[in-house]
């Protein structure tokens, strides 16, 4: 019966395989394509408004749009959508496959003073809509400075250089690529967001048809004659409306004008096929990577991390064959007139301060770790495309929630080995719970206040508020709990030496021990600054990260050099005789997070110019600190496991009584 009711990864994948074979055609894992037949109708959605400059998105309904003969009607949002802040709504915006024709949707009300205030507000903040069609973002093109680049979405209105007013985009000129589709005899492997769906034979004749590879737009602003509009019906067609080009013909916004809005839309045969019609938001100007600095940085990276690597070696090596060569009456002389690491043996596994913080925080730096490596691995891999909007997120969730059982064990386990018994085990379990969850509750909390006094679709609403209490209460706390009594049974960690009733005196430095601690930050720093301009791009700026395989390969450099750097800084407090190494194995990789912070304000200052607003700056520094607090969490915990393997191997390695 347990077979059954929880089959083996193995088995699941042999199923899929097979499964596969079968039916002669899978897609892995992504959305179903969708086919259409000419004239079938197909309706655009929208998604909250966005702007660079201000962070606050915003519903589409919130101006004097055009609303759905039906009714709004939310689609169904998964949980990593609704922290984003993204609201998608059906909309009056009506194609039908391969019909070109020139729509008029809807004259409204004459603008009364909010929402001329209003709309003056989004346009000068510049405020994108995004619309989807069949689960693809509109593009269009912009010229900057001679180059042209293509952009998500389009502006709410224009606001001219001279800022004397601003004008409404009230018809689109849209453009809809189509590929045609054979449906028998072809395979299709593609990436999406509705998990793994696989086509039969039969239905493969079914599905013949037109698929959608592009969405395109050309805003435009139109002044018509309101008297005349309004004798048309919602859907009546037009004759073809050319975009104007003097200021004069645009359609102004101010008190009591009423607005107009229509479309048209062109369908374009296209060559491209339905698994890379995403290849071109992923290859955008604005995003694009440059391939030699990231690679540049990790070889020069590689080539410091395995110097400082070698020399260590070579050091520790010579120190422990010098000793071991020497007899007992030698060893014992060398005790006594040396000084160095060997000196502190009665006091370097003496309980640390705040030993029970420090075990909580390795146990939650375990579970982000883990949360972060299996997300960016299943990323790499195509499991979590741009096309499965809020999958990253919500994966990412789930994750921390079952890593709990991990985060209880590892913290429980320390505890027991520091103090050689297992009582506060569930005190320890409990605050591994709720240590970082807890961090992250406070500043979501005070950002959230911030986005609810703007009216901001950002805003958590209390009912999920509920849910991920719900979930962090029911999942991830018994978990942990779970993970805790695990530690309780495991064997406790024995220490290579005993410890002295009496502390042994640290000498005097010339220089204080917290400086080393945060100049040792620079070297991890030096792996994340270029990939992190990229990541800080596309959360602030609205572009797509897709290079999950080179952010792999930049953990994994991660995980080595903050390894490296707090064993090697662990030996050098050793080598004074300063056996306070614990928090100081914590700190040194962990300092990478201030640097990260700082790079953060950085670019604040001198990247997001344009970011408008103390709301704005108080939120991209309220998710830059939660950030750096995770960083923090998951380095530290790197660096301290790496040091406390290091400094038992070390002391298991010599015989000192």
């Amino acid at each position: 019966m347990e077979l059954v009711r929880k089959p083996s990864i193995c088995w699941v994948f042999v199923s899929v395989i097979i499964f596969a074979q079968v039916s002669n055609g899978f897609y892995l894992p992504g959305s179903y394509m969708h086919t259409y037949s000419n004239g079938d109708p197909i309706y655009a959605k929208v998604n909250s408004l966005t702007s660079i400059e201000t962070e606050l998105p915003f519903s589409y309904y919130s101006l004097p749009y055009c609303k759905p003969l039906g009714g709004i009607k939310k689609s169904a949002e998964n949980l990593g959508e609704l922290l984003m802040g993204d609201q998608i709504d059906n909309s009056p915006y009506r194609f039908r496959m391969n019909s070109n024709e020139t729509i008029y949707l809807c004259t409204t009300n004459p603008l009364n003073e909010h929402e001329v205030k209003l709309l003056k507000q989004r346009t000068r903040d510049l405020y994108q809509v995004n619309m989807i069609l069949d689960n693809l973002p509109v593009m269009r093109y912009a010229t900057q400075n001679g180059v042209k680049i293509q952009w998500t979405g389009f502006p709410v209105g224009y606001t001219p250089p001279d800022g004397n007013a601003d004008y409404i985009i009230n018809h689109l000129k849209f453009t809809v690529f189509v590929h045609e589709y054979e449906g028998s005899g072809v395979e299709i492997i593609g990436t999406g967001e509705e998990g793994l769906g696989v086509i039969s034979e039969a239905d493969k004749k079914k599905a013949s048809g037109y698929e959608i590879v592009g969405f395109h737009v050309v805003p435009c602003s139109i002044k018509y004659d309101p008297e005349v509009m309004t004798k048309l019906h919602m859907y009546d067609n037009m004759s073809s409306i050319n975009c104007p080009s003097e200021l004069d013909k645009y359609q102004i916004i101010r008190e009591q004008e009423r607005i107009s809005f229509t479309y048209e839309v062109e369908f374009v045969k296209s060559d491209i096929r339905w698994p890379s019609r995403w290849d071109a938001y992923l290859k955008m100007e604005g995003s694009r990577v440059h391939w030699f600095s990231i690679l540049n940085s990790l070889m020069v990276i590689f080539f410091l991390a395995g110097i400082v690597f070698v020399i260590f070696l070579r050091t520790v090596r010579r120190d422990l064959t010098r000793y071991e060569e020497l007899d007992k009456e030698a060893q014992a002389q060398m005790n006594e007139e040396l000084s160095g690491w060997k000196l502190v043996v009665g006091d370097v596994f003496r309980e640390p301060e705040c030993s029970k913080l420090l075990c909580v925080m390795v146990g939650d730096g375990v579970q982000i770790l883990g949360m972060a490596g299996v997300t960016i691995i299943f990323a790499a891999l195509g499991f979590m495309s741009p096309a499965s909007r809020g999958m990253l997120l919500t994966g990412m969730i789930i994750l921390y929630l079952i890593l709990g059982i991990v985060a209880g064990y590892v913290g429980v386990r320390l505890w027991r080995t520091i103090k050689g018994t297992s009582e506060e085990w569930r005190s320890i379990s409990w605050l591994a719970a709720s240590f970082f969850p807890g961090i992250a509750f406070v500043i979501l909390t005070i950002l959230n206040f911030i986005l609810w006094g703007s009216h901001s679709t950002g805003a958590i609403p209390i009912s999920l508020y509920f849910e991920l209490f719900f979930l962090w209460f029911c999942i991830s706390v018994p978990l942990t709990l779970i993970g805790g009594f695990l530690g309780t049974k495991a064997q406790p960690i024995e220490y290579p030496v005993r410890t002295n009733q009496i502390p042994r005196e640290i000498p005097a430095r010339k220089y204080p021990s917290w400086l080393l601690v945060l100049g040792a930050g620079t070297l991890p720093f030096g792996t994340l600054f270029i990939e992190l301009f990229f990541i800080l791009s596309s959360i602030w700026l609205g572009r797509f990260y897709y290079v999950f395989g080179f952010l792999l390969v930049v953990l994994l450099l991660l995980v080595i050099v903050c390894a490296e750097v707090s064993v090697v800084l662990t030996y050098m407090h050793l080598c004074v005789e300063d056996w306070r190494w614990w928090w100081k194995a914590f700190f040194a990789p962990g300092s990478v997070a201030l640097y990260v912070f700082l790079y953060s304000v950085n670019y604040l200052v001198f990247d997001l110019q344009s970011l408008s607003g103390p709301v704005s700056a108080t939120l991209y520094l309220g998710y830059s600190l939660l950030i750096a607090v995770a960083i923090m969490l998951s380095t530290g915990t790197i660096g301290f496991l790496m040091s406390f393997y290091f400094v038992h191997y070390l002391f298991s390695s010599v015989k000192i009584d």
